[in-house]
């Protein structure tokens, strides 16, 4: 039985450091728009979102419309925020159980994100599920089936982005892109 799961990174936000309720801008808003309307061309059985205001808003208009699972919340880099942010992404890509003071490794965020996805496919079989989640925990999760998700695909990764992982049982299969029409 082939489950598919659409593994969608948030549009873009305007930045601010509260994490939890970072909203999307105004090119945010109307890719999510674009994002939402293909979700439901591809009737989606289930909506599961980070709690990230971002992450939900990217895929459904309204937060009590999906599911909203903590493990796949943002890499947390570090307790407070770092000053040189790709010199920080740098090092935590090339130490895999390297963690800035209160961040979280890459090794344990893909344990966090692969515990989640794994759960979705025991409890989904067979349906399509539209995960709403951020650029490194959806890189470092999808890595962990698939090598071409690495620290070089991360960087090039658009804001927004939809990648389609289709599973028998817990057997990863494929994944392809899917593409956003603008």
């Amino acid at each position: 039985m082939l489950t598919t799961l659409y593994v969608v990174r948030h549009a873009h936000t305007i930045y601010t450091p509260d994490e939890q309720n970072r909203t999307l801008s105004e090119k945010g808003y109307n890719d999510a728009k674009i994002v939402q309307t293909l979700l439901a061309d591809e009737k989606i059985d289930t909506y599961i979102s980070s709690p990230y205001r971002r992450a939900w808003e990217t895929i459904v208009s309204d937060a009590s419309t999906a599911m909203l699972d903590e493990r796949l919340r943002e890499r947390q880099v570090a307790a407070d925020p770092v000053k040189d942010f790709q010199g920080a992404m740098d090092r935590l890509w090339s130490q895999e159980e390297y963690a800035f003071p209160g961040g979280e490794s890459n090794k344990n965020a893909r344990a966090r994100g692969l515990t989640a996805f794994q759960d979705i496919l025991a409890s989904y079989p067979g349906k399509r599920v539209a995960i709403g989640t951020h650029g490194n925990l959806m890189v470092l999760t999808m890595g962990h089936y698939d090598n071409q998700f690495d620290y070089t695909f991360w960087k090039q990764l658009p804001m927004p982005a939809i990648w389609k992982l289709t599973f028998d049982g817990q057997q990863y299969l494929r994944a392809e892109s899917v593409s956003i029409r603008k």
